[in-house]
């Protein structure tokens, strides 16, 4: 006499509302050729059994309601697939034959399952454990961008790290969900400029293209675009030598000419000061008095080359100052620490000071460009980004929010 082999699926904790056992039982029945034939076991058959306290009122099935209830199921073959839909926190016993396996939780709905994934920080510095971040991809790989919370709200994330790896330059991430993160829909924009937030919002708005920013300065961005980490890299480097803008630069990253240039608009960078100037900083000179408080921006950025270049003609020791080694990465975040008195002056933007209401004394015009792959331009959602710097719309709000002058913004410069 052959037996069959027997399933008993125990309920070991059950939340509240009860679980409920879906519709059906698959098994890898066997058949007379030895090949395995997937066989239903449905609710109210004889091969399969609901025992023990439970809720019978669900049509969709009974529900486990208490500890100890079970379904029970007869099967042939050496394998078998039981789906039960409920509480993430239940948690349930296998037992095949008198044999118990792991006790093990209910899974959520296919598509969004959380795990973990290995990916590319985009980082200046290193993340801390838990540190939340976007998770985006860029070709093929995974790039996780670190988020801060601002003074009032929460940021945005996909998940937190959970790890990072023996390179400070990858981690493993915990994702919120399992669902695909619509890449087709995603860009990557490395850079410095605090106005391409009003572009991303007109890009989001125009074609559901969703701008994910990763903060950088213009050499670190131009880095990440060359190890294909980012899809478009925002620069303002001078060439000391020639005094031009950003292409010596581009050229050295890319030998092969790979590469396309737009501009996104001209702004003006200089001193940044509290209300009404109290510690009355009139030029580089001033950053050399004992009673300023200074806050510096990190090697590789714009902001921090015209810092030294005026210092070096001026004849000032970068020791002299009072927070030089004070670094903060961006031009919104060296603002804010003069807006929460923490600095006297820094470096910026305009655009940084009026975000903040700060007063501006202006040192220097630059050119702020974006670069990106030629193969890159001929993506939808690329096509779609660049679209939106030719509308008028865009300049008005660069012209009236940020003080740019947007007379060459959209315009191809290499």
């Amino acid at each position: 006499m052959r037996i069959t082999p027997f399933l008993i699926l125990l309920a070991v904790c059950i939340a509240h509302p009860p679980a409920a056992f879906a519709e059906s039982v698959i098994a890898n029945g066997a058949t007379t050729d030895g090949t395995l034939l997937p066989v239903a076991l449905e609710p109210g058959k004889s091969a399969l059994r609901f025992v023990g306290r439970g809720d019978t009122a669900d049509g969709a099935g009974p529900r486990c309601a208490w500890p100890g209830s079970a379904v029970t199921a007869h099967f042939n073959g050496t394998a078998i697939n039981a789906k039960i839909r409920g509480n993430r926190n239940d948690r349930w016993l296998a037992i095949v034959d008198g044999k118990p396996g792991e006790a093990f939780s209910l899974q959520a709905e296919s598509g969004d399952t959380p795990g973990s994934a290995s990916a590319d920080l985009l980082s200046g510095s290193a993340p801390a454990n838990n540190q939340p971040v976007r998770v985006c991809r860029v070709g093929t790989r995974l790039v996780a961008i670190p988020v801060s919370a601002s003074p009032y709200y929460l940021p945005e994330a996909d998940g937190i790290v959970q790890q990072t790896g023996r390179s400070p330059k990858r981690a493993d991430i915990a994702m919120f969900s399992g669902e695909e993160q619509g890449a087709q829909k995603q860009l990557v924009l490395a850079g410095c400029d605090p106005a391409t937030g009003l572009l991303a919002r007109m890009v989001e708005k125009a074609s559901g293209v969703e701008i994910v920013s990763a903060a950088a300065s213009s050499k670190l961005a131009l880095n990440w675009l060359a190890q294909d980490k980012v899809h478009i890299a925002g620069t303002h480097l001078e060439d000391p030598k020639t005094g031009e803008y950003n292409l010596p630069y581009v050229r050295k990253a890319f030998p092969d000419g790979d590469f396309l240039v737009v501009t996104f608009a001209r702004w003006e960078e200089g001193l940044v000061v509290a209300p009404g100037n109290p510690k009355r900083v009139r030029a580089i000179d001033d950053l050399a008095r004992k009673n300023i408080r200074f806050v510096n921006r990190e090697p590789g950025s714009g902001s921090r080359a015209l810092l030294d270049k005026r210092l070096e003609k001026a004849g000032i020791d970068a020791h002299r100052i009072l927070g030089y080694d004070r670094v903060v990465f961006g031009h919104l975040a060296v603002a804010y620490c003069v807006a929460s008195h923490e600095a006297d002056v820094c470096l910026a933007t305009r655009s940084a000071a009026q975000t903040f209401g700060l007063d501006f004394i202006p040192l220097h015009s630059e050119r702020y460009d974006l670069v990106m792959r030629r193969r890159t331009a001929d993506l939808p959602a690329v096509k779609a980004f660049l679209d939106v710097l030719q509308r008028a719309a865009l300049r008005r709000k660069l012209e009236a929010l940020a003080g740019y002058d947007t007379s060459d913004t959209g315009v191809l410069v290499a």
